[in-house]
């Protein structure tokens, strides 16, 4: 039996992120099981060859590894315990993987509901991009018990190049995410900050990003939103709210611990203000729209 054969992954949550995994997998010859509030997203998807369903209790039905990708908290509430949620028909023969970046206790919690049931949690926000999880190239943290982790690992393989096996304790990936986060924000503001000087300064921006992804100034997340604000593309993969959420969980769970993080506070300060600015649904490489005009 194939690997394919073996899961009947179930993904809730079909945005860019979650869209683009289902394509990995139906790519892979899974059957692909979907839903989304938004039935346009799942229509798409379904003419790709998932199969949708018009609540989280169907899609349990049909699958048995179930992956939430959506935005927060309130939205996983909402999948496990809204009307035809998950909790009622979850039990020993379902794995419910948590995909969204939330903070460490709303993701303890949510997996303590689920194991409730008699089904398996794991912790396993996820990174990288719409484009890197349609290669199946994207960065996964995982926390949950090691022998959930190794039959999972057929799967995960095919939807992520890199899984960072982070503890068994859930929650921990959640963490290990959000210190990504920290740093990815800083990162980009950064970059943003840099060009809008460079273009303030009346040099090249195409040609300082050039310099910058060569040398020490370089990042991945500044190459990759900065190349595609300098073509005005700002179409959203990753919105300016998103990453404004992530930075002020980031912030708050430091805040929690007593430890201080200044660079942190300052991106955090700098996206809230580019999402009152107008940029908030935008791509987060809006940033350098927001730098260019701010004195």
């Amino acid at each position: 039996m194939t690997d394919s054969q073996t899961f009947r992954p179930g993904i809730v949550g079909v945005g860019a992120m979650g869209g683009a995994m289902v394509g990995r997998l139906l790519d892979c010859g899974y059957a692909v099981q979907v839903h989304d509030i938004d039935s346009s997203r799942q229509h798409t998807l379904v003419q790709q060859g998932a199969q949708g369903h018009d609540s989280p209790a169907a899609l349990a039905a049909a699958s048995d590894v179930i992956m939430i990708v959506v935005v927060d908290a309130g939205q996983i509430t909402q999948v496990l315990r809204g009307t035809q949620g998950l909790l009622p028909v979850l039990g020993a023969g379902h794995t419910v993987m948590f995909c969204s970046t939330i903070s460490p206790s709303d993701m303890v919690q949510a997996c303590q509901t689920v194991s409730a049931t008699g089904a398996s949690a794991v912790d396993a926000p996820i990174s990288g991009g719409p484009q890197r999880a349609r290669e199946g190239t994207m960065s996964m943290m995982l926390a949950a018990a090691p022998s959930h982790l190794a039959r999972l690992k057929p799967l995960l393989d095919h939807m992520a190049a890199r899984c960072f096996e982070i503890s068994g304790q859930h929650g921990d990936a959640s963490k290990a995410k959000l210190v990504n986060n920290l740093v990815a924000g800083i990162n980009l503001a950064a970059a943003a900050e840099g060009l809008a000087l460079a273009r303030e300064l009346g040099m090249d921006e195409r040609q300082m990003l050039a310099l910058m992804s060569v040398s020490s100034g370089q990042s991945w997340i500044g190459d990759d939103r900065m190349h595609r604000a300098l073509d005005d593309d700002y179409k959203p993969r990753a919105q300016t709210h998103v990453l404004t959420k992530d930075l002020t969980l980031a912030a708050g769970l430091a805040r929690e611990h007593g430890y201080p993080v200044p660079l942190g506070e300052q991106a955090l300060a700098l996206f809230r203000a580019a999402c009152e600015a107008g940029y908030r649904d935008e791509d987060d490489a809006a940033l350098l729209k927001h730098r260019r005009h701010w004195r």
